[in-house]
């Protein structure tokens, strides 16, 4: 598996992604291609288009020409690699696909957005039926939608797009923000154990519905704890943290601290302190000092379900 996997998926519906327009969904519809979690199937379940898929399935093209549909990325930002996914597809996948990418600022129509120059990041490839292919990409730029081409037809059950969040802050000139946040470009960079969850479960936005939409480690059987560092959207200072534990009611830390990374410096941003299980806890900070990062740590092991970082940028 690429690498590039272990960074967001960009255009994720629960990150604010979106089917902005598609040429065709005759049989399945758009929408499908940025769901959370793996495309589902039951065989010989037929509505009134045919077998129903969990993916996004085009008519039998009978002219010149191919297929596509335009995703708003939920997180504008640098794409490293895309995951074509034409899952349950057998008789009936594209043999060929490819995608583009563009940036368009503000609140482009879908009309404004077939106007806009498109650059291709992942060139024409040949697919296989139910199966992943994954393609490292290469471009620098910044990008706020993709475009994904099939050829001739068929059907993709999912388009993952993983990068790093570059949103425009310039919105929040003057005010305050969570400076850990993915969508305002924070990353979770190292982590100790990932063993059962994601640590950039916990910047994502929203309230975890459940265990699984946070982070949570395997139980720690030697000395030591558990920790993971933060990359903040910016140089910034940290005014208040909330540490959440909601969903966590036998597994969360029994204490955290936050320590804020500066180049070469550490700064004691919160010392350990206690957790309660199944909490949103919150804590008014009174360092000035502007960091880049925080150190998460959790002792000794557990899970965590939200960790907000609120200050402003430097």
């Amino acid at each position: 598996m690429a690498s590039f996997t272990s960074l967001p998926d960009l255009a994720l519906r629960t990150l604010g992604g979106s089917v902005v327009a598609a040429s065709d969904e005759s049989f399945a519809e758009k929408e499908s291609l940025i769901r959370p979690g793996r495309p589902g199937f039951q065989a010989e379940t037929f509505g009134g288009k045919g077998q129903v898929y969990d993916g996004w399935e085009t008519r039998r093209r009978r002219e010149p020409g191919h297929d596509w549909a335009i995703v708003r990325l939920g997180l504008p930002g640098v794409i490293r690699g895309v995951v074509i996914d034409t899952a349950w597809f057998k008789g009936n996948y594209p043999p060929h696909a490819s995608v583009e990418a563009a940036a368009v600022e503000g609140h482009p129509s879908p009309a404004e957005l077939s106007a806009a120059d498109w650059v291709e990041i992942v060139p024409r490839t040949a697919l296989r039926g139910d199966a992943e292919h994954h393609a490292g990409v290469t471009d620098p730029g910044r990008y706020t939608h993709v475009r994904l081409n099939m050829y001739p037809d068929g059907g993709i059950s999912r388009l993952r797009v993983h990068g790093e969040a570059r949103p425009d802050l310039s919105v929040y000139d003057g005010l305050g923000l969570d400076l850990a946040a993915l969508q305002n470009g924070g990353l979770v960079t190292a982590c100790s154990n990932e063993f059962y969850s994601s640590p950039n479960n916990v910047i994502a936005p929203g309230l975890a519905r459940n265990q699984a939409e946070g982070w949570e480690t395997a139980r720690r059987r030697e000395e030591g704890n558990e920790w993971l560092v933060v990359r903040l959207a910016g140089r910034g200072v940290i005014r208040l943290a909330e540490i959440d534990t909601t969903n966590l009611l036998f597994n969360a830390p029994g204490s955290a601290s936050l320590t804020g990374l500066d180049g070469d410096r550490e700064i004691e941003l919160l010392p350990r302190t206690r957790l309660q299980p199944d909490t949103p806890h919150r804590f008014r900070l009174g360092h000035t000092e502007p960091v880049t990062h925080v150190r998460v740590d959790i002792y000794p092991d557990g899970g965590l379900a939200r960790v907000r970082l609120h200050g402003h940028l430097a």
